[in-house]
């Protein structure tokens, strides 16, 4: 099949998020499976900064918010990715400096709504073939708001390429005025609350849900919990809508097995396998990470168990269940904690505090190195992820290949990727780590000592290890699935 895939951003050339690994991973795994596929993206400063010298493959103008715009299809003359990578240069609108979506203040750049809304007018004129590629694809798969109105406008082409729709987190909807709506060209019967109007704004995110032929999530349990109104955000009728009419699904995210891999990770002092180091090699990294984090003064802590943390210090990533269970965890047991990240003042201030009472016990980090991240997740004995929705993760999947049972709460992908440790589970081979069901810190709490229990059980423990650093999280699993949907599912490209 000729797959366009249209994204805002991709590993490694710009990355904000979990969607640039996703728009790396899933298009190579499709292209693994003999499949055409061309991703398309914004011509951003940093990413032609990134790619150095690009050749012209044509032009085309398109239309809205006051004038018509140039766009150039722009491709690296040299690139190290396995896919091939359309760049559209539109004028001034992608060539700035910094961040895809954010000024140098940290402010949404003024013009966002122009910008995304134009770019998808620009992935409608390729995938119709006006673009001067002589290339068309079966079917167009589009990612978040910055794409939403791909779907929208290709359904006013005949005939028309399928279009599939990927929602990674609903709390970002593209909400704009309606005079962008009007300055877009969009059609007058849209301005409704069946369609691309919420609450007197435009959504773009809206416009995937409405029009495309298939709409996914990047797990099954996510798209059960926004149809719901409690994690819906206002959109979860439309949804609903959508699972009735069987264009709802779930597809897990796959990770990226070439980086995240212990036996081969370049970060990582002590490499170990499945079959080879796994106990002895992760006790190396804990001491290397120890010695890190706190040199001598943490020399005792390697034969204790150590819990880590890697993340934003946000409520959605449930780091308030952890500091409110923290006292009663280092005084019930001899585990230790080691946190790695960034977010919320209060919150960094409260782990400074609990490292300075707990010197020998408690370890952290404010800031992010990929390096460390990496160390961490090896020389950890658990790795804690009380997300309070989180509509895939992929710290959970790291954790497992890295021989770290989890301790999750069981919602989205959490949810979908961890089997919780039960004496059948464990009898029967498919338990992996620890779930807890209510976003509290008493159940958070109890879950973290059962795992700290079965730790003082070294066979259980070992064989815990094993099964998750045995289960299969690779893209190839997700691509066949989304190859199977591309195929099957939606409009026939005739209406």
């Amino acid at each position: 099949m000729n797959i366009l895939f249209a994204t805002s951003e991709m590993y490694p050339l710009i990355k904000t998020g979990g969607l640039a690994d996703v728009s790396a991973g899933l298009p190579a795994a499709l292209g693994a499976l003999q499949q055409d596929v061309r991703v398309v993206l914004p011509a951003y400063r940093d990413v032609l900064e990134t790619v150095g010298a690009v050749t012209e493959l044509g032009s085309f103008w398109v239309n809205g918010c006051g004038g018509s715009r140039r766009v150039k299809v722009l491709c690296a003359d040299e690139s190290p990715l396995e896919t091939t990578v359309w760049l559209l240069a539109v004028d001034d609108l992608f060539n700035r400096p910094g961040n895809p979506y954010l000024n140098a203040d940290g402010e949404d750049w003024w013009d966002n709504g122009e910008r995304f809304g134009l770019f998808s007018r620009a992935v409608v004129e390729l995938a119709m073939d006006r673009g001067g590629l002589r290339w068309q694809p079966d079917v167009v798969h589009c990612h978040d708001w910055q794409t939403g109105l791909v779907p929208a406008l290709l359904s006013l082409e005949t005939p028309r390429p399928r279009t599939v729709f990927t929602i990674h987190n609903l709390s970002y909807l593209g909400r704009f005025p309606y005079a962008l709506f009007e300055g877009l060209g969009l059609p007058s019967a849209w301005w409704h609350y069946e369609k691309l109007e919420f609450y007197d704004t435009l959504a773009m995110l809206k416009g995937g849900i409405v029009f495309a032929d298939q709409v996914t999530t990047v797990s099954p349990s996510y798209a059960e919990e926004i149809c719901q109104p409690d994690h819906g955000l206002g959109l979860h009728g439309a949804l609903e809508l959508c699972r009735n009419e069987g264009r709802l699904t779930g597809i897990i995210n796959g990770m990226d097995t070439a980086v995240w891999n212990p036996a081969k990770d370049p970060y990582l002092p002590f490499r170990y396998s499945v079959q080879r180091g796994r106990v002895a090699e992760k006790k190396r990294n804990k001491q290397a990470l120890l010695d890190q984090l706190a040199g001598s003064v943490a020399s005792d802590a390697v034969e204790q168990p150590l819990c880590g943390f890697v993340g934003r210090l946000v409520e959605q990533k449930g780091i308030d269940l952890i500091t409110a269970a923290l006292p009663q965890l280092l005084e019930s047991s001899t585990a230790c904690f080691v946190f790695i990240g960034t977010g919320q003042s209060h919150y960094e201030q409260q782990l400074r505090d609990l490292a300075q009472r707990h010197p020998r016990r408690v370890f952290v980090y404010i800031g992010y190195s990929e390096a460390l991240a990496h160390v961490l997740e090896a020389g950890c004995d658990l790795f804690l992820m009380p997300s309070r929705f989180e509509p895939c993760g992929l710290n959970q999947m790291y954790s497992l290949a890295y021989g770290t049972p989890p301790v999750v709460h069981a919602t989205g992908g959490l949810k979908d990727t961890v089997v919780d440790v039960t004496e059948d589970s464990l009898k029967t081979g498919r338990a992996t780590g620890f779930v807890f069901s209510d976003a509290t810190v008493e159940d958070f709490l109890a879950a973290a000592q059962r795992a700290l229990a079965l730790f003082a059980r070294p066979r259980s423990w070992q064989q815990l290890q094993k099964n998750g650093m045995e289960q299969d999280f690779s893209w190839t699993l997700s691509a066949g699935r989304y190859l199977d949907l591309y195929r099957s599912g939606g409009n026939d490209g005739d209406s």
